[in-house]
């Protein structure tokens, strides 16, 4: 069905769209929808993996969705860019950066009547939806691959700032890795940077003399997989599965899947009486955050069976950071039984035991 076939009735009913946002916001007009690209659209890891979610949802909805590729994380550009689309009828704005949190907030206020969801942000509101996934669902999971791969039991993983969605990814990938090597250790080089190709490259090195054997990653180019290959060893990637940029050293990967969260998302809005949640959606594997993108012909079937094992049970519910869990410092940080709710994955600011970080 296409979203434009969908009726509009609760603005109609209620007789106004401020009484709708009462019970939830509801467009006066069907939806056209229309995104923001933090990069360029072909940037072969965040953007990309938008742009290719954005072919699926048109084909699968029968929609038109334009762009605009390159804006950054600055209000001078973000508004403007968004404001054309809205001048332009479109009443459905999709960011893609953490950086335009606070301005697509301001933008919300200022267009009561637009609907906005943005990924990666921290702002929320009666038309205003950020969105970001459970990738330490994924990345536990490469975690694992890479753990049962590593001859030496030293992992490494190039990420770019030491914030709770980065931080989170490394100790899933570290608690992978230990379920299938209890002796695996993650060394951390933080870039500094999201898009840095030459850090990432240096820290990728930096990990191959010292002898790491397989390099995982959250930032947002191959570069630690291209690495990986040109040494002989073995990465796990981010964002999309990055097998095209290292074929054979990229055993699998940390892979958006944007398009199964969106497209039942916007499809909420355009219904009528869509109610964002106030603390932002938080898809896991099941419902469209991130899956993984596996695997390497290299990577035995019994590891797969494993993995796809722990993949069936975290759709079926399992909870990775479930107690006791101490971090390097030995203090509690998980009780025994408990499991880790939202607030504590994005203030996470330790790491468990077996991490190593570095600058």
């Amino acid at each position: 069905m296409r979203w434009t076939s969908i009726p509009v009735l609760a603005a109609a009913l209620t007789g106004g769209a401020a009484i709708a946002y009462a019970a939830g916001f509801t467009l006066p007009e069907p939806p056209k929808i229309a995104f923001l690209y933090f990069a360029d659209k072909s940037d072969g890891g965040w953007t990309q993996a938008f742009e290719e979610a954005r072919v699926k949802v048109e084909k699968s909805n029968d929609v038109q969705i334009p762009f605009v590729e390159g804006v950054p994380e600055v209000a001078g550009q973000i508004t403007p860019a968004a404001e054309r689309f809205i001048q332009r009828g479109y009443n459905v704005i999709i960011g893609t950066a953490f950086g335009y949190s606070d301005t697509f907030k301001e933008l919300s206020l200022k267009y009561p009547k637009v609907a906005f969801l943005n990924a990666s942000g921290t702002t929320n509101g009666p038309n205003l939806e950020s969105f970001y996934g459970r990738t330490y669902e994924s990345q536990y999971l490469c975690g694992m691959i890479a753990g049962a791969m590593s001859k030496t039991g030293k992992l490494g993983f190039v990420a770019a700032h030491p914030i709770g969605p980065v931080n989170w990814t490394i100790n899933a990938y570290e608690m992978g890795a230990l379920k299938m090597n209890p002796k695996a250790t993650t060394t951390v080089i933080f870039t500094g940077a999201w898009n840095d190709p030459v850090k990432e490259r240096a820290a990728a090195q930096a990990m191959a003399d010292q002898g790491i054997d397989v390099i995982g990653q959250h930032v947002d180019t191959p570069t630690p997989q291209i690495v990986a290959q040109e040494r002989g060893i073995y990465g796990t990637g981010h964002h999309r599965d990055l097998r095209e940029f290292a074929p054979k050293a990229t055993l699998c990967s940390s892979a958006w899947t944007w398009e199964k969260f969106l497209s039942p998302e916007l499809k909420k809005v355009a219904a009528g009486n869509w109610e964002p949640s106030p603390y932002g959606a938080f898809p896991g594997i099941k419902d469209g955050g991130t899956d993984i993108a596996c695997c390497n012909a290299a990577v035995p079937k019994e590891v797969v069976d494993k993995v796809m094992a722990e993949r069936d049970a975290i759709i079926a519910g399992k909870k990775i950071f479930t107690g006791p869990i101490k971090d390097i410092a030995g203090t509690e940080r998980v009780a025994a039984n408990a499991s880790l709710d939202d607030g504590g994955f994005w203030k996470m600011d330790w790491y468990v035991p077996g991490v190593i970080t570095q600058k």
